[in-house]
């Protein structure tokens, strides 16, 4: 495949991180020759050696954080020096919330930072090139810490991944997409400031895309299956729902 999505992992939640029940790789990106990593939790480089057929860090044009929590950024120093074969090519563009590189707790050393060609801070309404792609941050999610989803703009494509937040009733306006990547922690609401089942059909509804993928799945949603989740969606909407699985390629 030349442009596809693929899911390195498709974990949510801390119990199901800590555990593995699934994997917290990240979505590796390719499109019009074109690749980025989005979200590098735990085990993202290894996930990225052992996938088939192979992933090379060092063709990444990116790596993009959604948001510092720990099941989207822990292996993103691993990475950056992976992509930039250990600091010897300066390359590669890193797009992350501000609180991500300042304040007291960020979570990109300051001595891996020199080794790319770019650090770039997002912002509400931002627009970043990065490649032949043009991703966009059209709104603040709600989720303890700076948190954006992403518009994937490619030639003839519109990707778009609505990452953890909270329901809020413009949130679906912001995305329409072609392809929608959409994390769903639970099956229930929960205290959490995640997306539930039921939330998501609603954005699902009224977005109506070609093609939605289920991801960022908690416990809840491991003890529904996936599968069974994103079948009763699709057929009660008359829509293409999916669910991820670890090491999942999608064509676009």
């Amino acid at each position: 495949m030349t442009n596809y999505i693929k899911f390195l992992g498709t974990a949510g939640a801390r119990v199901v991180v800590a555990k593995q029940l699934r994997a917290s790789g990240g979505i590796w990106l390719s499109l019009d020759q074109t690749n980025i990593l989005i979200d590098p939790g735990p085990g993202s480089l290894v996930h990225t050696l052992r996938a088939r057929p192979k992933l090379d860090p060092t063709i990444l044009d990116g790596i993009v954080l959604t948001h510092k929590h720990l099941d989207h950024s822990a292996d993103i120093n691993v990475m950056m020096e992976a992509m930039t074969v250990g600091g010897k090519e300066k390359r590669g563009i890193i797009l992350v919330p501000a609180d991500a590189v300042s304040g007291d707790d960020p979570v990109i050393y300051k001595y891996i930072r020199k080794f790319v060609a770019e650090i770039r801070t997002m912002k509400v309404g931002g627009e970043y090139q990065l490649g032949n792609l043009l991703i966009k941050t059209p709104v603040a999610h709600h989720h303890g810490v700076e948190t954006f989803g992403l518009i994937i703009k490619g030639k003839k494509q519109k990707i778009a991944y609505i990452a953890d937040t909270r329901y809020f009733s413009d949130l679906p306006r912001y995305y329409n997409c072609d392809t929608l990547i959409l994390s769903v922690l639970s099956t229930v609401k929960t205290p959490f400031d995640h997306l539930n089942v039921e939330e998501a059909e609603e954005i699902i509804k009224k977005l109506r895309p070609q093609t939605t993928i289920l991801t960022h799945f908690g416990i809840w949603m491991l003890k529904a299956k996936p599968e069974l989740v994103a079948k009763s969606l699709s057929a009660k909407l008359g829509l293409k729902v999916r669910a991820a699985r670890d090491g999942m390629s999608f064509a676009i």
